[in-house]
């Protein structure tokens, strides 16, 4: 078995022993810290996927950017170019289960945004290390995406995915910032 996929398993099972009290109660600092985030404050367009546990639950995330007016935007993976077309969520039923049961915008009733328009993007992952390098779910995805986005990018994190070193490739691309329930974690700074 190779290391990502290793230390996959190994994060998996240390979140999947969260109860969940402890995962709502988690994400919910984590949240707090990212509303008070200067990135968060002063973008007007985010973009986040819709989580499924054990990521950090970011419903309540694209719920407070709609009370607060920012446009909030989430992928639908393309699997053929394994790119990412953000599209405008506007409410919930505008999502449909795809492929994993991920929940991706159904095409027809959401707007394509591009990303250059795109202020922020919280890039999802399983695992961090402190240099802002991060262990995806194993598609590519958000590397292609972020190798040509110009904009700001947080990752959002609980203290168990936090790791001292993470196996990286010359394709990987670093985040700003890693924000967890303990803190933010300035990248290069």
């Amino acid at each position: 078995m190779d290391a990502k996929k290793e230390l996959r398993n190994s994060v998996k099972a240390k979140l999947s022993e969260l109860s969940l009290p402890l995962y709502e109660d988690f994400s919910y600092q984590v949240a707090q810290q990212l509303f008070q985030d200067e990135d968060w404050q002063k973008a007007s367009t985010i973009a986040v996927t819709v989580s499924k546990a054990p990521e950090v639950d970011t419903l309540q995330i694209i719920r407070k950017g709609w009370e607060q007016g920012k446009r909030m935007v989430v992928p639908k993976c393309e699997p053929k170019s394994r790119g990412l077309d953000f599209r405008e969520l506007k409410r919930f039923s505008q999502l449909e289960s795809v492929y994993y049961g991920l929940y991706e915008p159904i095409v027809s009733e959401t707007h394509q945004i591009k990303p250059e328009d795109i202020d922020l993007v919280i890039v999802p992952g399983l695992a961090f290390s402190k240099n802002g390098f991060r262990l995806g779910f194993g598609g590519g995805y958000y590397d292609r995406f972020l190798a040509n986005y110009q904009g700001n990018t947080v990752s959002l994190a609980f203290k168990e995915q936090l790791l001292p070193d993470i196996p990286i490739e010359s394709h990987d691309i670093p985040v700003s910032k890693i924000i967890s329930s303990e803190g933010v974690i300035l990248i290069g700074d």
